[in-house]
């Protein structure tokens, strides 16, 4: 995470200027995956294997998104994870994370590999293999199949590697091995003759390369050091990774029942036709690769603007986050137009790219282009939408725009419209799929920004301000919903007479890091919903990080009270801590609640799970571990025996230490 002057620098640095500067980097990177997945496409279908071959390499492909949705679910969370500690300052989790990560994902590559020997053949012809092309599957496959292992494990190591401080090693790692892959392809291929499992080899050799890359850097990692303890398996640990990295699995999983359905309805309803269930299973998987470039580019420069998006929403600059959404849209929109301009107007320049074949072939793949990717625009307006929600911390509506595309629309589609509109029912899937989606989608942006903005902020009299205090101890107070905590908190800083920090935490944090003072405040409050995907979103950490320095510079400044904000963890390394836990039995905190804010006995319940849901999410990602262990702390007080009294044990507690 960077510091907060450079977070500062997201809100004053010219917007044009910050998109390049974090754009073109991840339009890179996903260009080279996308280039892997490419390749073999474009030497085979050049090579006398044809579109039988490309339909055997489409056939596979979906299978090895399976893995890579496992590797990436690991990999992902691992790295999510690894950034939680470098915010918190914990290295003895984070090498553990990417051990687990590492040992699992070797132990499911392994059953992939039991699985797919065993079930090879059922699982090729679910996924669209015919009679014809079967052989040339299972001779790709069984190769590939080999090294989901290598290929597993580089994917979970590269995503580590990003989160350790090294995108362009990690993207060097990966263009090593599509280098290697297009450099081998045509001497396998065309040179020694070895057809398709030429293609598989040169991939797996260039997966190889990727993999010796990784494992090279993991000798000279930046923020963790792995051990022979890192493998040791750690459930708690390891579940927290998985949740972290879950969003990830769903996204690529979709892709898999995507292709799973299309492949199916293209194969059962070619057959039917005159083009036979071959030729629209190997366009579909050349329109497929296509479409996935120009989405990469999109998906590049809306990541590249997360940053910019999170921090100026946090510090409530709408009008920058305005300006930063039109660019985005802007240049989503110019690349959409343009190609569907080539995809409607000249489709066989693209597909000559992957082989010439007979007429009937090529009259299919120019009407695949024509309708399956008519609306591309849409399409990537849809995708650069769900990941602009995910970047202001909305992630529910991030899922339901990609997934009313994608899996309520897409898939119903693809399988009801053949049976009216025959093989190209399946084509016609994809725009009105578009069409519906990009109204819902426009719906909850525009939704989205009419409310922008529209809630005054409640300016108080808080001061922001660090209070002049004197040498002695740091008293952190964490606290149920109801107990007194804040009431008690204060009584005791005014016996001691120290400096009392509750909201004047949050006001100084907003203050210092340019982020807006009630969106700090609320974090706490909002942590319970979609708890994962919500704390995990770059606002949220920009707010954490800088409440995490406040709390620093407080406890540096001498003695004093600090109410909750997991305080008692972020300074755990201070010798003058002193770490206090108030509780009661839930019936005293519903009245106390009902007496506070004047609510009804069952509103205060709902109240009181509500926010100690939420406080107990917020401590969990701040620091790693569960909210109320009595044990954590140094002095826990029932506080049913009356607020005047608890502060009093713990001023005389103060006094004898």
């Amino acid at each position: 995470m960077e510091n907060q002057e450079d977070n500062k620098y997201l809100g004053e640095e010219k917007i044009s200027k910050l998109l390049l500067k974090f754009s073109i980097p991840c339009i890179l990177s996903l260009l080279i995956t996308s280039l892997y997945n490419i390749v073999d496409q474009i030497f085979i279908g050049n090579s006398e294997l044809g579109y039988l071959g490309n339909a055997a390499t489409t056939i596979v492909f979906p299978i090895t998104i399976i893995s890579v949705a496992f590797a990436w679910c690991f990999g992902d969370g691992a790295a999510a994870f690894i950034s939680l500690c470098q915010g918190r300052k914990d290295t003895k989790n984070a090498h553990k994370a990417v051990g687990n990560s590492i040992l699992v994902t070797f132990i499911i590559s392994i059953l992939f590999v039991i699985l797919g020997f065993i079930f090879m053949e059922k699982l090729l012809f679910l996924f669209g293999a015919s009679s014809e092309t079967i052989g040339l599957a299972k001779d790709y496959f069984t190769i590939i199949l080999s090294a989901i292992p290598i290929y597993m494990l580089g994917n979970t190591m590269s995503a580590i590697i990003r989160a350790d401080g090294s995108p362009a090693f990690s993207m060097s790692a990966t263009l090593a091995g599509a280098i290697t892959n297009i450099i081998l392809d045509p001497v396998f291929i065309f040179g020694l003759k070895w057809g398709i499992q030429g293609a598989a080899w040169a991939t797996i050799i260039g997966q190889i390369l990727t993999f010796i890359i990784s494992v090279i850097y993991f000798f000279r990692t930046k923020t963790f050091r792995l051990c022979l303890d890192s493998f040791k398996m750690d459930i708690k640990l390891f579940s927290n990774v998985i949740k972290l990295g879950v969003s990830t699995f769903i996204t690529q999983m979709s892709i898999v029942i995507i292709s799973l359905v299309c492949n199916i309805m293209l194969s059962k309803y070619g057959a039917m036709s005159k083009y036979g269930a071959d030729i629209p299973i190997a366009v579909i998987g050349i329109c497929m690769k296509v479409f996935t470039i120009v989405i990469n580019i999109i998906v590049g420069i809306i990541l590249g603007a997360q940053p910019i998006l999170g921090y100026n929403y946090g510090a409530k600059k709408y009008d920058r986050v305005r300006k930063t959404f039109k660019t985005v849209l802007l240049s989503t929109i110019v690349i959409g137009l343009i190609s569907t301009l080539i995809f409607e107007s000249c489709p066989q320049v693209i597909i000559r790219i992957f082989g010439t074949e007979s007429e009937l072939y090529m009259e299919f793949a120019v009407m695949t282009f024509r309708i399956f990717l008519m609306f591309i625009t849409f399409t990537c307006i849809i995708k650069m939408s769900s990941i602009f929600f995910q970047a202001v911390g909305k992630p529910l509506k991030s899922a339901i725009v990609s997934l009313t595309r994608d899996i309520i629309c897409f898939v119903p589609l693809v399988i009801i419209l053949p049976n009216f509109l025959g093989v190209q029912g399946a084509l016609w899937a994809a725009p009105i799929a578009d069409a519906i989606g990009i109204i819902v989608t426009s719906i909850l942006v525009i939704a989205f920004f009419r409310k922008l903005g529209s809630e005054k902020t409640k300016e108080n009299d808080i001061k922001t301000a660090i209070k002049p205090s004197k040498s002695g101890v740091i008293i952190t107070i964490s606290r149920e919903h109801g107990s007194q905590g804040k009431y008690i908190g204060e009584l005791v800083s005014k016996k001691l007479n120290i400096p009392y920090y509750y909201k004047e935490m949050t006001a100084i944090a907003a203050k210092e890091s340019g982020l807006d003072k009630e969106f700090v405040s609320d974090i706490n409050y909002n942590a319970d919903r979609l708890y994962n995907l919500y704390m995990s979103t770059s606002p949220v950490q920009y707010a954490i990080q800088a409440q995490e320095k406040v709390i620093k510079k407080i406890a540096e400044n001498g003695s004093c009270v600090i109410v909750g904000r997991a305080s008692d963890y972020v300074l755990r390394d201070n010798k003058n801590l002193l770490r206090i836990f108030i509780y009661a039995p839930k019936e005293y905190r519903v009245s106390k609640i009902m007496e506070m804010y004047k609510d009804s006995k069952k509103d205060a319940i709902k109240n009181l799970e509500k926010s100690d849901k939420a406080r107990a999410s917020y401590y969990r990602m701040v620091s790693g571990k569960d909210f109320g262990k009595l044990q954590n702390y140094d002095l826990c007080i029932d506080s049913s025996i009356g607020a005047e009294k608890t502060a009093n044990i713990i001023c005389e507690y103060v006094k004898n230490i």
